[in-house]
């Protein structure tokens, strides 16, 4: 007796299964030599009905949850949360400014108006370029503090706004620094928001998350413009509940922002990151995972003196005699230069130097700083380094321990998911070659 193959004819039940993402499944029957298609029955149950599945078509990226981040949805919550509160402030503060310019007044002058609004725009317009200039490099490091840094001025320039018709006399002054202050928030909030999508988008789908983030503010905007159109009539000369209102909002925009920055896990090393990760390991041997150190890593731009770090400086910061470059070459064969110059520690770095000679060199320094900064809590695993006056010889204790330690600090920084393919390290552009010691 001879066995027939089983053919596609004369079997029944499921052929092939199919899904779209995480969103939806399908099965493939053949039941009575016909192919049909259909939806498989727990599947329904789990992703919902068809208008929660067309609100995530348009307003969340494709592929959700799988191509964003794992804190994409916590952030964006919060961030819509701000967006719509800061709308609602934005519509008291441009009614403030166009009480302000003479509307509904018959005395006001549209040539005056309209100086008014050129004098605020060109203000804020250079004011735009000078914070471009001179903050640029750093929106990308510490994205968080700037973020929360450009809502909060915000705040202050709407409060400025709706202030300034109380103050004639200085209305055109407050109203042009209020206009500064917004155009630091735009390069601020623009630059960060853009730094935060590189974070969220795992499938190289930044121009995505972008449209649909604008979509999200949209829709938020739209909601805010209803509510506006019930406000304005209750608000309109009185200044008492316009002032208290804006408290609220104000509450509400800078409480969800700082939820929304402080959800946000960040595996790519900054500065401050590191330096919580690496304060750790050396206190107690334990390495933090990127959901833990972000949880630490402070959101407020710092003003308290520290002991300056600066990174990819010119080799005359560190040598200033052929004797220093001597000094710094003790004790170090590694693709850069550290120094201790003016209170500050200061990384020259090698034309060949890898991401991991970054981190290394980013690392020494930081010990330099906590030895510098005469940090008590670390005085025994830095004990080699604490009883060291002189400065040169400090760095060359320093490049001992770190080719001590480094090695297996990086094998762990890898074992808990972090990156250490790129940093957000603030380095400067300058490299340098020297010659090496002979051996």
């Amino acid at each position: 007796m001879s066995l027939k193959p089983k053919t596609m004819e004369n079997c029944e039940g499921v052929i092939a299964t199919e899904r779209y993402g995480s969103q939806e499944s399908w099965k493939y029957l053949l039941k009575d030599g016909r192919m049909r298609r259909k939806k498989d029955a727990e599947d329904s149950r789990l992703t919902g009905n068809s208008i929660s599945g067309a609100f995530k078509s348009v307003f969340l990226p494709q592929g959700y949850p799988e191509s964003v981040s794992e804190d994409y949805l916590q952030y964006q919550l919060w961030d819509t949360l701000q967006a719509f509160s800061s709308s609602l402030s934005g519509t008291l503060a441009t009614q403030a400014s166009l009480r302000g310019v003479g509307v509904g007044n018959h005395e006001a002058t549209v040539a005056a108006a309209t100086i008014t609004w050129l004098l605020r725009d060109g203000t804020g317009m250079l004011g735009r370029i000078l914070f471009a200039w001179l903050k640029g490099s750093k929106l990308d490091s510490e994205a968080k503090k700037w973020r929360l840094f450009a809502d909060i001025l915000n705040d202050i320039a709407m409060f400025m706004e709706i202030a300034a018709p109380h103050f004639p006399p200085f209305f055109i002054l407050i109203v042009c620094v209020a206009g500064i202050f917004k155009s630091i928030v735009g390069v601020a909030g623009g630059a960060t928001r853009a730094a935060l999508t590189v974070h969220q988008a795992r499938r190289n789908n930044m121009a995505d998350i972008s449209a649909k983030d604008g979509s999200q503010e949209t829709l938020v905007n739209l909601a805010g413009l209803l509510v506006s159109l019930a406000l304005i009539p209750l608000v309109t000369d009185n200044p008492l509940l316009t002032f208290t209102l804006f408290f609220l909002f104000t509450v509400l925009h800078l409480f969800a922002n700082y939820k929304a920055v402080r959800s946000v896990v960040m595996e790519t090393l900054n500065e401050a990151r590191l330096s919580i990760v690496l304060h750790q390991y050396l206190l107690n041997g334990q390495l933090l995972s990127p959901v833990e150190a972000n949880q630490k890593e402070p959101v407020f731009l710092s003003f308290r003196r520290t002991v300056p770090i600066k990174l990819g400086v010119r080799l005359g910061d560190i040598v200033q005699e052929p004797e220093d470059l001597q000094l710094a070459l003790k004790n170090n064969n590694k693709s850069y230069l550290i120094g201790i110059r003016n209170g500050s520690v200061c990384v020259c770095l090698g034309n060949d130097a890898s991401v991991h000679d970054e981190i290394m060199a980013a690392c020494q320094a930081l010990c330099l700083r906590t030895v510098l900064h005469n940090d008590a809590s670390l005085a025994g695993a830095l004990n080699q380094l604490s009883n060291t006056k002189d400065l040169w010889e400090l760095v060359s204790k320093s490049h001992k321990m770190i080719d001590q330690i480094f090695r297996m600090f990086l094998k762990e920084l890898e074992q808990v998911k972090w990156q250490t393919d790129q940093t957000l390290l603030d380095w400067n552009e300058w490299r340098v070659e020297w010659r090496k010691k002979r051996s």
